[in-house]
């Protein structure tokens, strides 16, 4: 599987020159499989680049995984240029809701008066899907979904293919209520998606200054993130869902303190850039 980072920032963008090495999009990556496969997981306001490079690549399916229906994950759907495409088969998935069906929720956003068209009109052939408890695949690349620590319905996901795993955890609190050290396994909040994974990506939101003001908001601490990589003894890992008022040179100070409480080699941790590709 390769790996393509659209968008890595959370809770809203932030372009400008102190957050330009890394990036101000929201979460967005394109996973390209064995067989061609096009899964986007995703769709913050990074989707709006992805969707161009993916019309010009002529690509038919596309399946977009979402994590949850916060703004920050959804609002570059709208921009997306396959979704108005007739020749475009797309189908989402997202965390199942008692309450509405997925895309009655994601209307809500996409609709007037938030958006000027209605979900119901786009051209492209659209399906949605509850993301199932169960594995499913996609050509060659296994899928499970699994509900993690966050206000709201929410999941992170794992690929697999070829004998190869990727996690995608973000948005996700994993030490709340929890000592993460001390804690059984069975305990820690999606543990069964990023156990052993080749390549895990996770949120890294807050410093260990920040967090005690944001207990429950639903992200980790630096310390956190990296406990969680030591006992789902993960390969490698990268550092997602960047607060929106972090300039480049902080995050790199939070990977620093990342690795220092998960003390491996540093090649094996790095900051999520757009731009960035990585082989899984």
């Amino acid at each position: 599987m390769k790996v393509r980072i659209w968008g890595s920032r959370g809770s809203i963008a932030a372009p400008g020159p102190e957050t330009i090495r890394y990036g101000g999009n929201t979460s967005c990556i394109e996973v390209r499989g064995d067989a061609n496969e096009t899964i986007v997981l995703d769709a913050g306001t990074g989707a709006r680049p992805l969707g161009e490079s993916l019309m010009e690549r002529q690509v038919q399916r596309i399946d977009l995984f979402l994590t949850h229906l916060h703004v920050d994950h959804l609002e570059g759907l709208g921009m997306f240029a396959p979704i108005w495409s007739p020749d475009i088969e797309l189908h989402i998935w997202g965390p199942p809701s008692p309450v509405a069906s997925l895309d009655e929720r994601i209307a809500t956003y996409f609709s007037p008066p938030l958006f000027p068209v209605h979900l119901s009109e786009v051209p492209a052939r659209v399906t949605f899907h509850d993301a199932p408890r169960d594995p499913w695949t996609i050509g060659s690349i296994t899928i499970t979904a699994d509900p993690i620590l966050h206000p709201g319905a929410t999941v992170g996901y794992r690929l697999e293919s070829d004998g190869k795993a990727l996690a995608y955890v973000t948005d996700h609190e994993p030490a709340l209520g929890t000592d993460l050290d001390a804690a059984s396994t069975s305990w820690i909040s999606g543990y069964a998606l990023a156990h052993h994974a080749d390549l895990l990506i996770h949120d890294c939101q807050y410093t260990e200054d920040e967090y005690p003001d944001h207990v429950g908001w639903g992200h980790p601490s630096v310390a956190h993130v990296a406990s969680y990589a030591r006992r789902a003894e993960v390969d490698r890992l990268v550092l997602f869902h960047h607060h929106p008022g972090h300039a480049d040179a902080e995050l790199e100070a939070m990977r620093t303190a990342v690795l220092a409480g998960w003390q491996v080699e540093p090649q094996r941790c790095i900051v999520a850039a757009e731009g960035t590709e990585i082989d899984v």
